[in-house]
C-alpha cells in the first residue's frame, strides 16, 4: 500500500514525506491520528536518532485502522511505555516452575495431552496476588501422569481366561520410583561454562536445595535413587530433610576427591531394608579402571503381611561422563550388573525382580544402551567413541579390545562374578561335574558381553505427537536423554526380548510414568537450571505393580 521506504524510517528522506502522507490519510481515523501525532510534530527528535528502529503498520478495513510501533527504550518516558510485543518476550525468558499432573491416557498412546508449557492463572495463585502484573507472573513446565495400567485390563477383556486375565487375580503391591541428578554443587561450580544462560543467583545452594526438596515432596516417590549427592549437603541438609519425609537413606560416596555421590532413599511405611551394597569401580592396579564412579545396590521388602512376597533389587549408578571412553563406561555397567546378579539371587533360586536407574551417560538406541534392554552386545570392531552415542561425530578411531576388560577383574563376559558364575551354572544345569572343566578365559576371547535379565526401559524416548525425543538433560552445551528407569519386565513384556534365561521371572508392570519434555519447551524457559528447576537434569518418575 505504501513504498517500500517507509521501513527506513529515521534513514531515509523519504520518510518524513511519508510520515505526512500517512497523517494526512489517519485524520479521518483519529485512533489512529492520535497515535501517529507524535511523530508529526516532533520530526526532529525521530531524524536524528540514527540507530533507532521504527515500523510503521497500517490496515484499512470497514472504517477501522490499528497502528503499531516498535521503538527503541531512548523514547520511553517510562516502563509502561514498551511495546506488548517486547513484554512477552521478555517474559518468555522467565523462570519456570514445575506442576504435575495426573491423567489418564489412552492404552494405545503414549499420551493424550502433548507436555507444554503452562502459564494459565491458576499456576501462579499460589506465588502472589491475583493482582500481580501478567508481565511479572512465572511460566512453569507442565507435565503429566501417563497412565497405562487400563492396558491390562482391555487385554484381559480380549483374551477371557488368558495368563493376564489370572495375573489380575493375583495379590499385587504398587510402588513409586524416581530417579534424579540433582546437580552436585561442586560440580556446578567447577563446570560454571555449562551455565552461562543461567542467572548467578538461582545457581546458589541456598537458593536450590528449597526447589529440590519441594520436588521430593510434590513427586513423593516411594523409592528415590539420586545421583551428585554431594556429601556435606547430603550429611546436613539432604538426609534430614528425608528422614523427616519418612525415608530411610543409604549413601555411597564417590572414590578420589569428588566429594559426591549416589544415594537410594525409601518410605519406612512402604519398605524395609534387606542389605545394602555399595560398588566401587576404581581398581588398583587395573589401568582401565582409574576412575572413581561408584553404584549403589539396595534389597528392599514390602511391608506386606505375606511372607510369599517377593522382595525388588534396586541399583542406582552414575557412570562415567567422558564420551570418548566406551570401554570404561562398559566395564563399569559390567561390574554393577555383577553385583546385581549375586544380591537379587534368592535362596529358592529365582531372583527379585530389578530396578535400574540412574545417569548412564549414553544415548538411547547406543550400543551401551541397547546392551542393558537386549541382554547381549557383540563389540566386535566397535569403536570406543561410539559406545555411549553422545558424539555424532566421535573422535579416534581405536576399537574395543576383546576382551574388553581384563581377567584379573574376575567378572565373566555374563557380567558375573566368576567363581558365582561357576556356581551358578552348575546348579541349572546339575551336572557339576562338567562345570569343573569350564574354562571362562576361551569364552571371553569372543566379541560378546551378556547379561541374564530382562531389562526394559520405563520411558519410550520419543514423544508420540511428533516423533521429537524426549530430553532428560539440558543446558548449555547439550539436551539429550541420559537418565532412565529400566525394570524386570513382566511375562508378557518378556516375549520380544531375545535371548532371556528362562530361570528369571520379571514380576513388575509399569502402570504410570511422569512425562517428558522436548529441546525447544525447555529452552522456551531457558533450559536448565532456571528458577524454579535446580538442577540440569528432570526427575524420573514411574509407578510399577510387584506381583507375589
Amino acid at each position: 500500500m505504501f513504498p517500500r521506504n517507509l521501513t527506513t524510517l529515521g534513514r531515509s528522506w523519504f520518510a518524513q514525506r511519508e510520515i505526512s502522507f500517512i497523517t494526512s490519510v489517519c485524520q479521518h481515523y483519529p485512533s489512529c491520528y492520535k497515535a501517529l501525532n507524535p511523530l508529526y510534530v516532533r520530526p526532529f527528535t525521530l531524524f536524528h536518532k540514527p540507530r533507532i528502529n521504527c515500523v510503521l503498520r497500517l490496515s484499512l478495513f470497514d472504517n477501522f485502522c490499528q497502528t503499531a510501533f516498535h521503538t527503541s527504550s531512548t523514547l520511553m518516558e517510562t516502563v509502561d511505555d514498551e511495546p506488548d510485543v517486547k513484554r512477552r518476550k521478555l517474559q518468555d525468558r522467565s523462570g519456570v516452575t514445575t506442576r504435575y499432573e495426573r491423567r489418564r491416557s489412552s492404552p494405545c498412546k503414549t499420551r493424550d495431552v502433548p507436555a507444554t508449557i503452562t502459564t494459565s492463572n491458576e499456576s501462579f495463585q499460589s506465588e502472589g496476588s491475583q493482582d500481580e502484573p501478567e508481565q511479572t507472573r512465572q511460566r512453569r513446565i507442565h507435565r503429566f501422569w501417563e497412565d497405562l495400567s487400563s492396558h491390562y485390563y482391555k487385554e484381559a477383556n480380549k483374551h477371557p481366561g488368558s495368563c493376564i486375565e489370572e495375573d489380575l487375580r493375583k495379590e499385587t503391591y504398587d510402588f513409586t520410583v524416581m530417579s534424579y541428578n540433582i546437580l552436585s554443587q561442586y560440580l556446578l561450580e567447577d563446570n560454571a561454562h555449562l551455565y552461562k544462560h543461567c542467572p548467578r543467583p538461582i545457581l546458589k545452594w541456598d537458593h536450590r536445595f528449597p526447589n529440590i526438596l519441594q520436588e521430593f515432596k510434590d513427586l513423593d516417590a516411594d523409592i528415590l535413587c539420586l545421583q551428585e549427592v554431594q556429601e556435606d549437603h547430603y550429611n546436613a541438609q539432604i538426609k534430614p530433610s528425608l528422614e523427616s519425609l519418612g525415608y530411610q537413606c543409604e549413601y555411597k560416596m564417590r572414590t578420589g576427591r569428588k566429594p559426591d555421590g549416589c544415594a537410594i532413599g525409601f518410605k519406612r511405611s512402604r519398605f524395609s531394608l534387606v542389605s545394602s551394597h555399595p560398588v566401587e569401580f576404581f581398581r588398583h592396579g587395573i589401568p582401565l579402571l582409574d576412575r572413581d564412579n561408584v553404584g549403589l545396590v539396595v534389597l528392599l521388602k514390602p511391608t506386606v503381611h505375606r511372607s510369599s512376597s517377593s522382595n525388588v533389587c534396586v541399583a542406582n549408578t552414575h557412570l562415567l561422563y567422558n564420551p570418548r571412553r566406551g570401554d570404561i563406561k562398559l566395564t563399569q555397567l559390567a561390574m554393577l550388573l555383577a553385583e546385581i546378579s549375586a544380591v537379587s539371587l534368592e535362596e529358592n533360586g529365582r531372583r527379585s525382580p530389578i530396578i535400574l536407574c540412574g545417569d548412564f551417560n549414553s544415548v538411547p538406541g547406543s550400543p551401551l544402551y541397547s546392551f542393558i534392554k537386549d541382554g547381549r552386545l557383540n563389540y566386535q570392531g566397535l569403536s570406543i567413541g561410539k559406545v555411549s552415542g553422545q558424539e555424532q561425530t566421535p573422535r579416534g578411531q581405536k576399537m574395543l579390545s576383546v576382551p574388553i576388560w581384563p581377567e584379573s577383574l574376575g567378572i565373566s563376559h555374563r557380567c558375573q562374578y566368576e567363581a558365582k558364575y561357576q556356581k551358578d551354572e552348575g546348579s541349572e544345569t546339575g551336572d557339576k561335574s562338567n562345570e569343573s572343566s569350564f574354562e571362562p578365559e576361551v569364552k571371553r576371547k569372543e566379541a560378546c558381553i551378556e547379561h541374564q535379565f530382562s531389562l526394559t526401559s520405563a520411558y519410550s524416548h520419543y514423544l508420540s505427537d511428533d516423533g521429537s525425543p524426549e530430553i532428560t538433560t539440558c543446558h548449555s552445551r547439550t539436551a539429550l536423554t541420559v537418565d532412565y528407569i529400566f525394570y524386570s519386565a513382566a511375562k508378557e513384556a518378556i516375549s520380544v526380548l531375545p535371548g532371556k534365561n528362562s530361570s528369571y521371572d520379571g514380576m513388575l508392570k509399569l502402570l504410570a510414568r511422569l512425562s517428558l519434555l522436548r529441546e525447544r519447551d525447555l529452552w522456551s524457559v531457558n533450559g536448565l537450571p532456571n528458577e524454579h528447576n535446580s538442577s540440569d537434569h528432570l526427575p524420573l518418575l514411574a509407578k510399577f505393580r510387584l506381583e507375589y
